[in-house]
């Protein structure tokens, strides 16, 4: 049985960080592309950033580049999101993804996807 399981949200002022944390079992975790997605109350979930099984490549929406990082470590079975700089609007509940799929630079769709986390929660106060 596949299991996503996400850690590290919270509560945090703007212009602060925080590093949430995914970890996966029932899968090869390197065979895997991987990504985080959000969604904010009364919004659409969307996609913040993915990198490849190898890390060769990484996805960031417009709205993070320059703030977050995605990194992955193979050997842990664990994938990262270092968020700096952080806005109201980042505020929102955070999934981990896993998915046999492609990552593009510009491109990371859901659908490539198929087994999710439960999610963390992260609120940014103004």
């Amino acid at each position: 049985q596949v299991q996503v399981v996400e850690s590290g949200g919270g509560l945090v002022q703007a212009g602060g960080s925080l590093r949430l944390s995914c970890t996966t079992s029932g899968l090869t975790f390197d065979h895997y592309a991987m990504g985080w997605f959000r969604q904010a109350p009364g919004k659409e979930r969307e996609g913040v950033s993915c990198i490849s099984w190898n890390g060769g490549t990484t996805y960031y929406a417009d709205s993070v580049n320059g703030r977050f990082t995605i990194s992955r470590d193979n050997a842990k079975n664990t994938l990262y999101l270092q968020m700096n700089s952080l806005k109201p609007e980042d505020t929102a509940m955070y999934y981990c993804a896993a998915g046999l799929a492609w990552v593009r630079r510009n491109l990371c769709p859901q659908s490539n996807f198929g087994h999710w986390g439960q999610g963390t929660q992260v609120t940014v106060s103004s």
